[in-house]
């Protein structure tokens, strides 16, 4: 029920918390996303969205030590990859704090 622009807006607000976290061997950019409907019940149907994408600043694939760090914080975060990067939907994450807080954890 939230609003793209509200998404958006907490995106802009994590986004210099994550960079930080993972330094400068990662991009970590804000870009548009999809959002599927009812986790799979309805999957061709979407809503609009925002995601922070995560890459090597080096071009090396990644994403599967990225996928198992996100996944082995003490609150898992599950994202998913697309194009070579992984992606964190906002659209279902309601305690960015949580979040934050929990980024120093991360084993890269």
């Amino acid at each position: 029920s939230r609003s793209a622009e509200d998404i958006r807006i907490q995106a802009e607000r994590i986004l210099p918390g994550l960079r930080e976290a993972l330094g400068t061997a990662y991009r970590v950019d804000i870009m548009d996303a999809d959002s599927q409907v009812g986790s799979g019940s309805l999957p061709t149907r979407t809503i609009p969205s925002t995601a922070i994408a995560v890459r090597s600043a080096g071009g090396d694939d990644v994403t599967r030590q990225l996928l198992a760090a996100f996944r082995n914080l003490p609150v898992p975060v599950i994202g998913y990859v697309n194009k070579g990067q992984l992606l964190l939907d906002l659209r279902c994450m309601d305690d960015e704090d949580d979040f934050l807080s929990q980024l120093g954890a991360l084993r890269l």
